[in-house]
């Protein structure tokens, strides 16, 4: 398969694990390059609805004709943090029978070298999913504070020589901005440690990582959508999150398991207030891709799947 393929990940659990309904209401929350949102549409009836949402233009503008001409479907560009106001404005609040949300970054964002994503491609140091809105990377880089900076690699990737590298970057800066991802790649592979640079991953991995997350504010979006999520679903409807780093599957794990079970001061008691029983029960464990599917899609390697039903 060639790199620059968009491939949907885990799409056979996605499907299953959606529950599909011919007549459902549906919303692909990360719609990327539609794959799954194609497939989701044909186990759809002329009765079923579609909605996607993206904040990337680029993929906006890329998204098939195929699904644009389809009558069931409907894509809207903006951020999922937005999903209650999204689903409000179309009167569906308590009436949407599945959600996706397949989190990161699509393939297309990392091979193309004017995004900035990728250190494999030199470009504008950039990182914004939506580069109409938001600070560039480079911007973020050249102003922020060394401690926040510490903090940031600390926080959303566990980087271990966070200090080292902010230290780095906030005295390259005052020299020349950085405004590659050339440039930041070697820096980072520069500073870090000689046995950190013979791993599998190159020593900026994380560090890309991390700025993009902070940049995009990503752990505050998944946070938000996952609170909203429980005022869009209608009961029985079913909620599927792809993760693709630690930092994002234990927010994704912690609000399943919250939502699951009653507070502690509620636990055991025969009679439990509206307002304080479960708002979901998940469904089976995390799901991983196969070895075949990692063979053919390295995207899946890190993939993980979690699946929660709305009570």
């Amino acid at each position: 398969m060639s790199s620059n393929e968009h491939v949907p990940v885990l799409l056979g659990p996605v499907l299953d694990g959606l529950d599909i309904k011919q007549d459902g209401c549906y919303v692909d929350g990360t719609f990327g390059r539609g794959g799954h949102s194609g497939e989701i549409l044909k186990h759809l009836n002329s009765n079923g609805r579609l909605i996607g949402i993206d904040r990337d233009p680029d993929a906006i503008a890329s998204a098939p004709l195929s699904l644009i001409d389809d009558p069931r479907f409907e894509l809207i560009r903006g951020e999922n943090a937005q999903l209650k106001k999204f689903i409000g404005e179309r009167d569906l609040l308590g009436e949407i029978d599945g959600l996706l949300f397949d989190l990161g970054v699509s393939s297309p964002q990392l091979d193309e070298a004017h995004r900035g994503f990728s250190f494999l491609r030199n470009g504008p140091l950039d990182m914004r999913m939506d580069p109409d809105s938001g600070s560039p990377a480079s911007e973020f880089l050249q102003h922020v504070e060394q401690k926040e900076l510490i903090r940031v690699l600390r926080q959303y990737c566990e980087e271990t020589h966070a200090s080292r590298i902010a230290r780095a970057i906030c005295d390259a800066r005052v020299k020349s901005p950085l405004e590659t991802t050339g440039q930041l790649a070697s820096l980072v592979e520069a500073v870090v440690p000689a046995r950190a640079r013979v791993q599998k991953k190159h020593p900026a991995t994380k560090t890309f990582q991390a700025i993009r997350i902070a940049i995009n504010g990503e752990l505050e979006q998944l946070e938000a959508l996952l609170e909203q999520s429980v005022d869009v679903l209608k009961k029985g409807g079913r909620l599927c999150v792809i993760s693709f780093h630690s930092l994002e599957d234990r927010i994704v794990k912690r609000f399943m398991r919250d939502a699951s079970r009653e507070p502690e001061q509620y636990r055991g008691m025969p009679s439990v207030p509206e307002e304080f029983r479960p708002k979901f029960t998940t469904i089976g464990k995390v799901v991983v891709a196969t070895e075949e599917e990692i063979k053919m899609n390295r995207r899946a390697r890190s993939a993980r799947l979690r699946i929660a039903e709305r009570m």
